[in-house]
């Protein structure tokens, strides 16, 4: 599948990528989604491949959305019998954020990226448009750590783990009115807190890397990027869980649904019967090869932002992958209507 799709799901994100970047600063977040949206869904219609989405974007914010279950792919096509040989059919399931973090394209602030993550078909957890209890850490803390402890708890094994002190540590944390405890709690325990207000699967994958100075990711954030977060960290050998939130009354912003009681049937009605179970990476991204590709829309910790210059853009991606077991960094320049001149850097 990666020798397949590699290249051309770098191309997907790219093109997500510069279609919103063109809306950086401008106050306008949904038009800086849509064009995302619209620029993914082209590019991925012209694959060799028959996906489907069961991670969308846009349902919470009645945004544009790649919809849950909508197929993609040129053998989705309404005339794919006549070019798709069904005995080479790659069939998978993907789950898409055009544009992780509308809101830091449409006011110039760092961190926003397009991202995707795809496995066979089966391989992704189908997570619905509810919050997630998140934990992210490293791979040396992988299974030491855990989301049913407390923090404090946790800030002491991943500081073994690192081999740190707690006052070493940085810890990511969404700025949200729910989180007032869970900050208070981490900065008494002796750790730093690093806040954001938008995009936190940057974040989690960060914990992976050492030299980004982040090394957890706690809080509640929206579960379907969990997934995709789950889905890189699985390749990357991290530490990720995940725990539905379904109560209104936790988050403090609303949920789809409205109340605890309609979520809880909404949950059911999606054949997820233990409401309370505390996923791992192995479980939110369970297929036998699993794919994530990112690219910088606005700059961040882990890629550039996009771009441009006179006739032409420059991009950073990544592209991780539980096949080949690899993390490539690609840096690609994209030439419009013949530049005059390239930018190096």
């Amino acid at each position: 599948m990666e020798n397949t799709l590699g290249l051309e799901i770098i191309e997907v994100v790219e093109q997500a990528a510069i279609a919103s970047a063109k809306w950086m600063g401008k106050g306008e977040k949904n038009t800086a989604d849509q064009v995302a949206v619209e620029a993914m869904r082209e590019r991925m219609n012209k694959i060799y491949m028959r996906g489907r989405i069961v991670i969308g974007e846009g349902e919470r914010d009645d945004a544009p959305m790649l919809y849950i279950g909508e197929e993609v792919g040129i053998c989705t096509q309404e005339d794919a019998k006549s070019y798709c040989n069904p005995d080479e059919l790659i069939e998978i399931d993907i789950a898409v954020d055009p544009c992780e973090g509308t809101n830091l394209v449409a006011y110039g602030q760092n961190g926003s990226m397009a991202v995707l993550a795809i496995a066979e078909k089966g391989g992704l957890f189908a997570a619905p448009d509810f919050y997630m209890k998140k934990l992210a850490a490293p791979p040396a803390a992988k299974g030491k750590v855990d989301i049913n402890k407390s923090a404090t708890e946790n800030l002491k094994i991943l500081a073994e783990c690192l081999d740190r002190s707690i006052e070493e540590l940085v810890v990511v944390v969404m700025k949200r009115e729910r989180h007032d405890d869970l900050i208070k709690e981490i900065r008494e325990a002796g750790a730093r807190v690093r806040l954001i207000s938008d995009g936190d699967v940057s974040a989690a994958i960060s914990c992976a890397f050492a030299g980004t100075n982040i090394h957890a990711l706690m809080g509640i954030g929206a579960a379907p990027e969990g997934v995709i977060s789950a889905a890189a960290m699985r390749c990357l050998g991290g530490h990720f869980q995940g725990q539905l939130i379904y109560d209104p009354a936790v988050v403090k912003t609303g949920l789809i649904g409205e109340s605890r009681e309609s979520n809880l049937e909404r949950l059911k009605s999606m054949n997820i019967n233990d409401p309370d179970k505390v996923y791992d990476v192995d479980e939110l991204a369970s297929g036998e090869t699993v794919l994530f590709a990112a690219c910088g829309i606005t700059p961040g910790v882990l890629m550039e932002g996009v771009r441009f210059f006179h006739k032409g853009a420059r991009t950073q991606s990544l592209v991780i992958s539980s096949q080949s077991k690899t993390a490539r960094f690609v840096d690609t320049i994209h030439m419009f209507d013949q530049p005059q001149y390239i930018q190096l850097r």
